[in-house]
């Protein structure tokens, strides 16, 4: 539809416009919610104790075995993690995107049942699978094959248990990569190499397989960043078997004696290797590897697998037992088993688990409010911040919009655990140029300004973490929607003299309301899952249910994690499928691991 206004439309007179004045503050907010951690992060990571000019901290990260051990050991476990990701999720994805297989649907939604599956979740189910004594796989051997009650054969307390639990919960972004980049390639050219006498094979290794590489590639480098930041199953796991991983020793910095200065630097190159993997895998995307001239595109081309299909089926099935299918049996025995690790049975049914966790553990009420609340707030600044921000960058409505399109874009570059220490370097002291202006000019009282900026201890911490983490993929799936909208509307409000606030809140905003809605939905999902930030921040009043479950598993008390999971695992399905419903662009795939 078209609307045709006449130039000579009358202008109406209206007061002082506020616009210039909201925007700007809302990028200015950007500003100091993105650049003053990272700021502090920097100017710890080159000073001593004393605030003194040193690069000792670096030197001590790269000489010290403890910390050479955790780094060589985080560059093994994410490479190790990166090649069983492709060697496993590339074959699914051909097989999901370009076969006759059957239950290719349900194939897809196990994947993303995986993608929403917090992965410190998954490793606790693991344990309650695996661990050498209790495990339920491993009492399941003993009784098949006559083993002795010390003996096993799964230990998930280990490295290979370590690689084999992140990558369940990683390989979903290799999938999703690959299979998507099957479906967008044209059947046109697999179609002319047939024609030209080109077998399966030798088409796959001409045309199919150079085409799908780049995403392939940048596939593993998710992979590998995903596996190199995670926090919450190496602390699960790795620590109970004697080894640390980067973001586990950054957390044992802050343990008793606190090590600041030491936390700073070792989250520094954690930073910059994320940035230069996230750069390189916008590259290898960025990519045009072909294009098509003419008209529609011909479907995919579907190969007929033959006598192939059900063990085809048969290996994604197996594939989705581990991540999906194994750990929610055992998350759901435990829950109503008396013992954990027995298998249930008519016998051993109970529900005491669930009065427990709901009236008898004291956390849980103030955990569960805390996560409703923080999330509830968190996904309303968030789609609002996101909202305002992808009008400024698409609308080009301030000066600078470029910059901010960045910075919105770029707490995907920053580990939850380098965010988390960056927020607690912020926020439990005064900025340095406020600091400076308060010794400066006497009678300002910088007491009342120290307390203001204090927010450890506070929900207002945790908020500004889970903000900052869930912005990128808000404003991702704002930004699309805006581009989407023609401008015309807007400047047909302007003419007749509506501010720019105006016009968004009564012009654009409506059309919005269902891209706003699946926004909300994938930021509340995100703030209820976060671990990595939410455990350098926490205190006893501002617990979450990530780090209630945290704890828990530290004191062995596996029935009441397995609850609590199932509750979050409810309500992480129940919200991404209302999102989905919405068939907006966004995608589980953009919801932040833990």
């Amino acid at each position: 539809m078209t609307i045709a206004i006449s130039e000579q439309a009358p202008r109406r007179k209206h007061g002082f416009d506020y616009t210039k004045t909201v925007l700007y503050g809302f990028a200015a907010a950007l500003v100091l919610l993105i650049v003053l951690p990272m700021s502090w992060l920097v100017y710890y990571a080159f000073v001593d104790k004393t605030g003194a000019f040193t690069i000792g901290n670096f030197y001590t990260l790269f000489s010290d075995p403890a910390f050479q051990e955790p780094l060589v050991t985080t560059f093994v476990l994410a490479t190790s993690t990166s090649l069983i990701c492709c060697l496993v999720a590339a074959p699914m994805g051909w097989l999901v995107a370009r076969t006759d297989m059957p239950l290719r649907r349900t194939v897809r939604l196990m994947v993303t049942a995986s993608f929403v599956t917090p992965p410190f979740l998954g490793a606790i189910a693991w344990e309650l699978l695996a661990a050498p004594n209790s495990g339920l796989l491993n009492k399941l051997a003993r009784s098949a094959f006559g083993l002795e009650s010390d003996e096993h054969i799964f230990n998930i307390y280990s490295f290979p248990g370590l690689i084999f639990v992140i990558a369940c919960y990683t390989f979903p972004y290799v999938f999703v990569l690959v299979a998507n980049a099957l479906d967008r390639m044209p059947g046109d050219l697999e179609d002319a190499s047939s024609i030209l006498g080109g077998g399966t094979w030798q088409t796959a290794k001409r045309i199919t397989i150079p085409l799908v590489l780049p995403a392939l590639l940048a596939g593993a480098l998710v992979a590998f960043l995903q596996a190199m930041t995670l926090f919450g199953s190496p602390a699960i796991l790795a620590l109970p078997a004697g080894f640390h991983t980067m973001t586990t020793k950054i957390w044992s910095l802050f343990q008793y004696p606190p090590k600041p200065e030491l936390a700073a630097a070792a989250s520094l190159p954690l930073l910059i290797l994320t940035v230069i993997l996230l750069r390189a895998e916008h590259m290898i995307l960025g990519r045009r590897s072909y294009s098509v001239i003419g008209g529609k595109n011909s479907d995919p081309r579907i190969i007929q697998l033959g006598g192939l299909t059900w063990l085809a089926l048969g290996f994604c099935f197996v594939v989705l037992l581990c991540p999906v299918l194994l750990p929610y049996g055992a998350l759901l025995n435990a829950s109503f088993s008396r013992i954990a690790t027995t298998p249930i049975w008519f016998d051993n049914f109970t529900f005491h688990n669930l009065y427990f966790v709901f009236f008898e553990l004291s956390a849980t009420k103030l955990a569960l409010y805390n996560t409703f609340v923080l999330g509830i707030a968190t996904a309303t600044l968030g789609t609002i911040l996101a909202v305002v921000i992808s009008y400024l960058t698409t609308r080009q409505a301030v000066t600078g919009h470029r910059a901010l399109g960045f910075l919105a874009t770029a707490p995907v570059a920053i580990p939850g655990i380098v965010l988390g220490v960056g927020l607690f370097l912020s926020y439990t002291q005064m900025p340095l140029a406020v600091s400076y202006v308060c010794k400066s000019i006497s009678g300002v009282p910088c007491d009342t300004f120290a307390s203001a900026f204090q927010l450890y201890g506070t929900k207002w911490i945790l908020l500004l973490a889970f903000l900052t983490l869930g912005l990128p993929a808000a404003y991702q799936q704002m930004q699309s929607a805006f581009r989407a909208i023609h401008p015309e509307l807007e400047d047909a409000s302007r003419i007749l003299g509506a501010t720019r606030l105006r016009a968004l809140w009564q012009i654009t905003a409506p059309l919005l309301r269902t891209s706003v809605i699946a926004t909300w939905c994938f930021v509340f999902v995100g703030t209820i899952r976060e671990l990595s930030a939410a455990i350098m921040l926490f205190t006893s009043e501002t617990k979450v249910i990530s780090v209630l479950i945290f704890d828990l598993n530290e004191s062995g008390d596996l029935a009441a994690i397995s609850v609590l999971g199932i509750i979050m695992l409810v309500v992480t399905f129940g919200i991404v499928a209302l999102a989905n419903r919405l068939r907006i662009g966004g995608s589980p795939v953009q919801i932040r691991n833990a």
